[in-house]
């Protein structure tokens, strides 16, 4: 008896389904501030990358993103070493570095 019910009332979800939508208020976008801390140097270059690829990507989304180096990453700050890292599925790191910089992302080490 209850099957019987229910098949009614499932015919009328899409009707009822965009007045449903409207009722919900839409989320304000919340700007964060991310802090993003790596250890990893030139010996993992995915890893080194860590940092500057998903600074980049949260920068881009609208965050305020900074980059603290540490211990064997400090080394990915000259320019030799950001040249020979290639981290693996992603491109080199001195095409991720060029655009951290123009998007004015702040590293400390």
């Amino acid at each position: 008896m209850d099957r019987r019910r229910i098949f009614p009332w499932l015919a009328t979800f899409p009707f009822l389904a965009p007045n449903l939508l409207k009722a919900q208020s839409p989320q304000p976008k919340q700007k964060l501030k991310i802090l993003m801390r790596s250890a990893w140097g030139s010996d993992d270059p995915t890893r080194a990358s860590f940092p500057y690829v998903h600074g980049l990507a949260l920068a881009e989304a609208g965050h305020e993103v900074q980059i603290f180096l540490v211990g064997e990453a400090t080394y990915t700050m000259r320019k030799a070493t950001v040249d020979a890292i290639i981290p693996v599925g992603w491109p080199p790191l001195r095409e991720t570095m060029e655009k951290v910089v123009t998007r004015h992302i702040p590293i400390f080490s």
